[in-house]
């Protein structure tokens, strides 16, 4: 009795009470019952006369216009599947499978997007394409009779997305075409078998799993779009659903339950198609091989004319990934009056859109000139700018540790308690709001806490003024949960067994043996994870356009609003070139994490070796020289 009692008294005992009461709190507060609110708030409308009517929500979808923003989302959804993978499949083959000269150029080019995206890219490729942009601009003096409004509405955003939509092809894709084993493709073509005969046949088979799941997330994006459609000009579901939440009854009928029947579809659109993707899964892929697996080389294309018309392809594409990034990194150097005249002016570079600041004399409406104190300012030196990038920094980097820290204790607990239900109930508990659109949760939180009676938050209205920035926190956190827990869930696989039994046998509990073993091995994959959640939420847009306040203006809206007031009364002169320049700040700081991720974070412990062996060489050969030019 004594050593059971002495055993409940433990720290780790007491750690694992607190560890599920938390868990427990936070999925029925933040994910359940917020959820639940916004779906019952469906039901609790009320008509003219103040009466309750349950189907009035419904009946107004079916006999207004509110169908037109499924049928959009879903127009958008469709044709963005065959776009991002018509575009997303030939850039890989281009660069890994095909023999293309420049390949490595290439590869580079084609993933810029994973640099910047969000409304960053979009803004980017208004910069190029909008009414007043530098190749709409300069497309109307070579053709006055051309649209100048050309990119706008539907055909913009389809653009815009295809290309920024194909990271996940330069990064699943490209991983199972370099899985493929080259003694499949060497024996078929062997057999006379033509190259595109031997992709058809052989390669595009065993790239079909993939292909599936790149598929259903280039959907559930394209349903999801919500800063594209949003500058652009595009009715979808999520710009309505922040458009409605922002309304009350007095401006339209019942907005907010609107909103929520907007959101309640497009979780059931997003629930049927992990339901398919899970089935499909488990039916399970095999691929027979050779025992010895080759690795695969790229073929060349025997036939001039498509070899040609293949490199042709692959360099307008490359142009067309590339453009963007060059005229933003160029004219974030510009002066405000080239930027405003979309004409590069070589003879004036300027820092002043990244730091500074300089007055602004304008001519008023009376004819006297007028000077503005400070309106032309850099990016961190704008009050405003550096506001957004603070406070975004601050949320994602609380909100990505946050995430890890919970994974990694409920992996913990998962892997001790494989086989059992609670293991599995609480993995999928962390999985669950994969099944439900981020929209939908961001609106759920800001119906259910903007107000004064919640009494699981202590009665405290977390919409109101600085306590939206927990809110926003919270639906940071819980959206990166369930890719938090695939990814670190991965690495707990690469812990051996023996070593906790060993380190049991040395009289370790389970906290030290978690904290002395197990952590140090899984650590560059939960800093990795880290990296990627922040690099993921710091542009992030969506959800900051729902819990949009002046207290949680986060740097993705100060980027978007960036324009909307330039040069009004003599403010915010320089506002574009201010935008380019928060821009390349974005591509350095998520160029800088990827390769810590993927580039350094990537290498094993060969590779670590042979580079630092590399470095010494090199610095052997820099002190022999400078040893030989003493002498």
């Amino acid at each position: 009795m004594t050593r059971i009692e002495d055993r409940k008294l433990q720290p780790e005992t007491l750690l694992r009470i607190v560890g599920v009461a938390f868990f427990a709190y936070l999925f029925f507060g933040f994910m359940l019952l917020p959820c639940l609110n916004t779906l019952t708030s469906i039901f609790n409308t009320k008509n003219a006369a103040g009466e309750r009517d349950p189907l009035a929500v419904i009946r107004f979808f079916l006999a207004g216009n509110m169908s037109k923003y499924v049928w959009n989302s879903l127009k958008l959804a469709i044709l963005l599947v065959i776009t991002v993978n018509v575009v997303g499949v030939s850039i890989v083959l281009l660069t890994e499978y095909f023999d293309i000269k420049g390949a490595r150029i290439l590869r580079m080019g084609y993933m810029t997007t994973m640099i910047y995206s969000g409304v960053a890219l979009v803004t980017g490729y208004m910069f190029l394409y909008a009414s007043d942009g530098i190749l709409t601009t300069a497309f109307k003096n070579a053709f006055p009779n051309m649209n100048p409004t050309w990119f706008s509405g539907f055909n913009a955003v389809l653009f815009t997305m295809t290309f920024a939509c194909t990271s996940n092809h330069m990064l699943f894709l490209r991983n199972a075409i370099r899985g493929i084993d080259y003694n499949t493709v060497e024996a078929a073509r062997n057999m006379g078998a033509r190259p595109f005969k031997v992709l058809w046949k052989v390669v595009f088979p065993t790239l079909i799993p993939t292909m599936f799941s790149l598929t259903v997330m280039t959907f559930i994006t394209g349903l999801c779009a919500m800063s594209a459609p949003t500058l652009l000009g595009y009715d979808s579901i999520n710009p309505e659903i922040v458009r409605l939440a922002g309304s009350s009854s007095a401006d339209e009928a019942f907005p907010q339950a609107r909103a929520a029947l907007l959101s309640i579809i497009l979780a059931m659109f997003t629930i049927i198609l992990l339901t398919v993707l899970s089935a499909y899964e488990r039916k399970g892929h095999y691929l027979s091989v050779s025992k010895t697996k080759a690795r695969l080389q790229k073929q060349k294309i025997d036939n001039p004319v498509w070899n040609v018309l293949a490199h042709i392809y692959a360099y307008v594409l490359f142009i067309i990934y590339m453009t963007p990034v060059v005229m933003i990194i160029i004219f974030s150097f510009q002066t405000y009056s080239a930027i405003r005249l979309k004409k590069l002016d070589l003879q004036h570079w300027t820092t002043i859109n990244y730091y500074g600041q300089e007055d602004y004399e304008y001519l008023t409406n009376r004819g006297k000139y007028k000077t503005r104190v400070g309106s032309i300012s850099g990016v961190f030196s704008n009050e405003a700018t550096l506001g957004g990038i603070k406070l975004s920094f601050i949320l994602s980097a609380l909100a990505a540790a946050l995430a890890c820290v919970i994974v990694v204790v409920a992996c913990n607990y998962i892997f001790k308690k494989r086989n059992k239900k609670s293991g599995v109930v609480l993995e999928y508990a962390l999985l669950f709001p994969w099944l439900l659109p981020t929209i939908l949760i961001c609106y759920s939180y800001r119906t259910y806490f903007n107000s004064d009676s919640v009494w699981y938050v202590g009665n405290h209205n977390l919409y109101y003024a600085q306590n939206v920035r927990l809110l926003i926190i919270m639906a940071y956190t819980v959206t990166k949960l369930p890719f938090s827990l695939r990814m670190i869930k991965a690495s707990f696989y690469s812990i051996d067994e023996e070593l906790e039994d060993a380190a049991k046998n040395l009289g370790a509990g389970g906290l030290r043996t978690f904290l002395k073993v197990k952590l140090p091995i899984i650590l560059p994959s939960v800093l990795a994870v880290f990296a990627l959640n922040f690099n993921a939420l710091f542009t992030e847009y969506d959800m900051s356009a729902t819990f949009a306040s002046s207290y949680g203006t986060s740097y993705a809206m100060v980027i978007q609003a960036m324009c909307a007031d330039e040069g009004l009364y003599g403010y915010n002169v320089n506002a574009s070139g201010r935008r380019c320049a928060s821009t390349v700040f974005i591509m350095i700081v998520s160029g800088i994490i990827l390769y810590l991720v993927y580039g350094v974070g990537a290498r094993d412990l060969g590779e670590r070796l042979e580079a630092r062996d590399r470095r010494r060489k090199r610095r052997e050969k820099i002190a022999t020289m400078f040893r030989k030019e003493a002498v």
